[in-house]
């Protein structure tokens, strides 16, 4: 392993774009902790912020809204504008047209999914800053000012635009992944702080003890959720279904050509981890909302809607599930073109044993992926579901369950795993091992 090391800095190439990601994600972490001028931060503290919601929005963001900063929106804006134009791609025909013309129409989707994150910067933060004034959380002087608030705003926005910008340069000269990366820096700063909460209410005898100690039983089903989260996400992000693929055999004069035997790797969970940041980000805002509706009108609805779709209630979890299988579906339909990669094989003399190349085996890979992708959320939703529900009902605080065996640590496991396969296959193709050496590389579970 250790030799692994030093052979990524032996590579120039491969080197700089590790010091290069590595000081990206410094940065992030710097402007993290650079707070919007005129906010009372102390109040924001003293007062919780916006509580265990803060909490979940720091963590899938990438931001901190409990502390006011620069980067409080977080990169939440540019993920919600991705997955826009991800669905209007499919119902748009000038956007579809764009996406067939190659690279220049990919750079003109970019271009517009910017512009689309600027607006959705602006209407965030505008309601960023009213809860702000409105719970005075701004100092006295500067509540009122159109200035002020308009000072605010811009700041809100040219944060997240910033670290939109780190996370395309990530992608065009790190090693890749840049808004995962981001999002996953994010939750792993977090982490230390978890550790030291269970470490200084540890209680080691059975009985005794208070509401917030963590005794041998909780302390144990931290363990065991942390392993298993660990060795599932593990297990659905390399698990394959391996397609039998039949080369055609073709005869020049008295030789023979092709006719071997190959593999075609379909991914069990071909979205990755999006499918869970996507969920997870979304349903911040209809507990918020109707938590500030309820404030605005009280004695209607909204209170009940606020707490129906609070963190572990039943109305969340369902529709957690549902949108973890809808985005898994989603991102699926999205990357992976069943017809193009028939044509694909045609064109290349290879087919299925037992299926017509072009349409019958469009539709067989079609019918595979839906169920592999069936098994793939259901397997996601479970891990992330499991740990935060069982923690609820052994009352062990959120900034555990969500850090030490829950969706939190899925993304980082999900995460750390394509970094480690983007670096060692720069490894491999320089003729230097991998992490695991020789035969025990990195590969895919088949199913």
């Amino acid at each position: 392993m250790f030799r692994t090391f030093l052979n990524i800095f032996k590579i120039p190439e491969l080197r700089n774009k590790v010091l290069f990601t590595v000081g990206m994600l410094v940065i992030y972490r710097v402007g993290f902790y650079v707070a919007i001028p005129g906010v009372n931060q102390e109040a924001m503290s003293s007062s919780g912020g916006l509580g265990e919601l803060g909490e979940y929005f720091a963590m899938f963001t990438g931001g901190d809204l409990t502390q006011s900063t620069i980067f409080g929106l977080g990169i939440m804006p540019y993920i919600s504008a991705s997955i826009i134009f991800q669905l209007l791609l499919t119902v748009v025909p000038a956007l579809e047209k764009l996406k067939n013309e190659g690279e220049v129409g990919r750079r003109k989707i970019q271009e517009y999914t910017r512009y689309a994150t600027v607006g959705l910067c602006l209407v965030q933060g505008m309601i960023w800053m009213n809860y702000l004034e409105g719970n005075q959380f701004i100092y006295a002087p500067f509540r009122g000012h159109f200035m002020y608030w308009l000072m605010g705003l811009m700041a809100l926005t040219s944060g997240t635009i910033f670290l939109m910008w780190i996370g395309e340069q990530i992608d065009k000269y790190g090693i890749g992944n840049g808004v995962s990366l981001i999002i996953m820096a994010g939750i792993i700063a977090q982490m230390p702080g978890a550790v030291i909460w269970v470490v200084e209410h540890a209680r080691l005898s059975v009985a005794g003890g208070g509401a917030d100690d963590m005794g041998p039983e909780k302390i144990l089903f931290i363990l065991v959720a942390f392993v298993t989260v660990v060795a599932g996400s593990i297990l659905i992000t390399q698990g394959q279904r391996r397609i039998p693929i039949q080369q055609a055999k073709q005869t020049r004069g008295r030789r023979v050509y092709g006719g071997q035997r190959q593999y075609l790797p379909l991914r069990v969970n071909h979205g990755g981890v999006m499918p869970i940041i996507f969920a997870s980000s979304l349903l911040i805002f209809p507990g918020m909302i109707f938590g500030q509706l309820g404030n605005a009108f009280p004695g209607g609805p909204w209170s009940f809607l606020a707490n129906a779709f609070g963190n572990g209630s039943f109305l969340y979890v369902i529709t957690y599930v549902a949108m973890v299988f809808f985005f898994a579906y989603f991102w699926t339909t999205v990357q992976f073109q069943p017809k193009e990669m028939a044509n694909n094989l045609r064109d290349y003399g290879s087919f299925i044993p037992g299926l017509r190349p072009g349409k019958r085996t469009a539709d067989y890979l079609e019918k595979v992926m839906s169920r592999i992708t069936y098994v793939g959320a259901a397997f996601l939703a479970l891990i992330a579901l499991i740990p935060t529900m069982v923690a609820g009902w052994l009352k062990i605080p959120f900034i555990v369950s969500a850090f030490l065996g829950g969706t939190g640590l899925l993304i980082v496991v999900s995460v750390a795993l394509d970094v480690v396969q983007r670096i060692e296959a720069s490894l491999i193709m320089r003729n230097y091992q991998g992490f695991l050496g020789g035969e025990g590389q990195i590969r895919g579970r088949q199913s």
